[in-house]
C-alpha cells in the first residue's frame, strides 16, 4: 500500500517541529517545501495536519508557530480547577446559561427523574491560562439541588460547592469519549474552526448511595486536550 507523500512530508516536518523550541516561527511554507523538494500545497497539507494534531497553532497574519504542549486531563471524578492547577496551569471559567430547563427524557432517565421536572442546566467555557480549551454544559435536577443557583459561584468550581456546601459525597461515574464536529455556536465559543477536531465526553456521575447526582455533556478542543485513563485487570 502506498504512503499519500503529504503524509511523508509531515512524519518528516514532527522531526523539524521537535528540534525548535515551544513558541518558534515555523520556516515559511515556500522554504520548507523547496527543502522538501515537494510541491507547495503538499506540505500545506502535512501543517495543516500538525495544526490539527496540536503540534503547530496558526496565528492571522503572523505565520505558523510550534504549539504548547497539549493539556492531559485524567479520566476521573475530580475538579477541572484542581487537575489543571496540579499541571501548573491558571483554570478560567465564563458563564453562558445558568437557568432551568425541563428534563427530556434522555435526561429524565439519566438522572433518575419523572419527565418534565425541572432541572439546572449550567453552561460554561473552560480556559486554561486564558485560552479557551471546552465547553462544559452540567445538568443537576432542581428537586435534588434546590439551592444550588444560590451557593455556587457560577465561575467557581462545582465540585468544591457540591461537597463542601452541599455534602455530596462522588461515588462513581461513566464516561463516554468520541469525536465530533463542533457547530457554528461551539465553534465561535471555543474561537476555533469548525473544521477542527473535538473531543466529546459524556459523563454521568453518582454518590456513594448510588444515586444520580449530575449528567455532563463536555466538548473539548482536540489541538488542545488529551485525556488519560490508569487501567487495571
Amino acid at each position: 500500500m502506498s504512503v499519500p507523500l503529504h503524509f511523508v512530508v509531515k512524519t518528516r516536518l514532527v522531526e523539524v517541529v521537535e528540534g525548535l523550541g515551544e513558541g518558534t516561527a515555523l520556516p515559511p511554507e515556500r522554504v520548507l517545501a523547496k527543502e522538501f523538494g515537494v510541491s507547495r500545497w503538499t506540505m500545506r497539507q502535512a501543517i495543516r495536519e500538525l495544526i490539527a494534531d496540536g503540534r503547530l497553532r496558526a496565528r492571522q497574519g503572523q505565520g505558523t508557530f510550534v504549539a504548547t504542549p497539549k493539556l492531559v486531563q485524567p479520566l476521573a471524578l475530580v475538579s477541572y480547577t484542581e487537575a489543571l492547577r496540579a499541571q501548573g496551569h491558571t483554570p478560567g471559567r465564563e458563564v453562558v446559561a445558568f437557568d432551568e430547563i425541563a428534563a427530556d427524557a434522555v435526561l429524565a432517565e439519566q438522572l433518575d427523574i419523572a419527565e418534565g421536572q425541572p432541572v439546572h442546566r449550567l453552561e460554561r467555557v473552560l480556559f486554561a491560562d486564558g485560552q479557551p480549551i471546552g465547553l462544559e454544559t452540567t445538568y443537576l435536577a432542581v428537586d435534588r439541588f434546590p439551592t444550588l443557583r444560590t451557593v455556587l459561584e457560577p465561575t467557581g468550581s462545582l465540585y468544591r460547592c457540591l461537597t463542601d456546601q452541599l455534602g455530596v459525597r462522588f461515588g462513581e461515574g461513566e464516561e463516554l469519549v468520541e469525536t465530533v464536529i463542533a457547530t457554528p455556536r461551539e465553534a465561535e465559543l471555543l474561537k476555533a474552526t469548525q473544521s477542527l477536531p473535538m473531543l466529546l465526553l459524556h459523563r454521568t456521575s453518582r454518590d456513594t448511595d448510588g444515586r444520580p447526582i449530575e449528567s455532563v455533556r463536555s466538548l473539548f478542543r482536540g489541538d488542545r486536550v488529551g485525556f488519560r485513563a490508569t487501567l487495571r485487570p
